[in-house]
């Protein structure tokens, strides 16, 4: 497996640090882009399986990490959708050609929608791990007691600690602003592409049935669903692992 690694400048001057691999001589099929969720980046184990799944196969892969993760530039506080949505972009603009297979965990299941709905012309398909569309909302702003939602207009942020109990990020107030500027579920989300979900029952962070919301607004009619009953947020097990590369199989041998 030959990884490139590489990074790509932003229009105003930052940098998204990217892993690729080319694909192989003489393929034809689409691509794989992976768009990594909150506070995460394009080291997982999932990233890892993709990416060696992808060689095996003989198509590229491309894995970025946005504007405040990982080893991109610019702070963690100053992001949000509508920024990581044109980081993705950009990259599906200025790193892959023709159609790619786009897929998105958790956070980064909401800018995978966003980037499809920006470039429905390079979306071959679509798979949600886990995907969290509008989570600024209902599962950051709205569960906020009155002391913290006070904390965050006042300071621009509250500390959050993550399920491991010991991670702590910051969650800013233009996080949930921006947000604002980019919910899906409230309307039919305009994207035709095939769109494989995959959700852990056991999932602490992103209620299952935020997947089912998905597939109900989505325009699509090639939608499938994927609950896995003893599944957790991450859906990083040998098992998961594998669901998630035969969905990759299914979806680029129809695309």
């Amino acid at each position: 497996m030959v990884l490139t690694t590489g990074r790509l400048r932003t229009p105003d001057g930052h940098d998204i640090a990217y892993d690729q691999i080319a694909p192989a001589p003489g393929f034809k099929g689409p691509g794989v882009v992976f768009l990594h969720g909150l506070a995460s980046d394009r080291k997982g184990t999932k990233v890892l399986a993709l990416a060696e799944h992808c060689a095996r196969r003989g198509c590229g892969f491309l894995a970025i990490e946005m504007y405040g993760h990982g080893e991109s530039t610019g702070q963690f506080v100053d992001g949000g959708p509508s920024r990581w949505r044109d980081d993705a972009v950009l990259a599906l603009d200025k790193l892959t050609h023709g159609p790619q297979l786009v897929i998105g965990s958790s956070m980064g299941g909401w800018i995978m929608l966003l980037t499809a709905l920006a470039r429905p012309e390079r979306i071959a398909g679509l798979i949600g791990i886990a995907p969290a569309p509008d989570f600024t909302e209902d599962l950051l702003w709205d569960l906020l007691d009155d002391a913290r939602r006070t904390e965050m207009l006042a300071n621009g942020f509250v500390e959050h600690r993550q399920d491991d109990g010991v991670t702590v990020m910051r969650l800013s107030l233009h996080l949930v602003e921006d947000g604002r500027k980019n919910l899906l579920l409230g309307a039919p989300i305009g994207i035709d592409a095939p769109v494989s979900l995959l959700h852990g029952q056991n999932d602490i962070s992103v209620p299952w049935d935020r997947s089912l919301k998905i597939a109900t607004q989505l325009t699509s009619s090639a939608v499938q669903i994927h609950l896995i009953k003893d599944g957790d947020h991450r859906l990083s097990r040998p098992q998961d692992l594998a669901l998630l590369t035969a969905e990759v199989d299914r979806l680029l041998a129809g695309a």
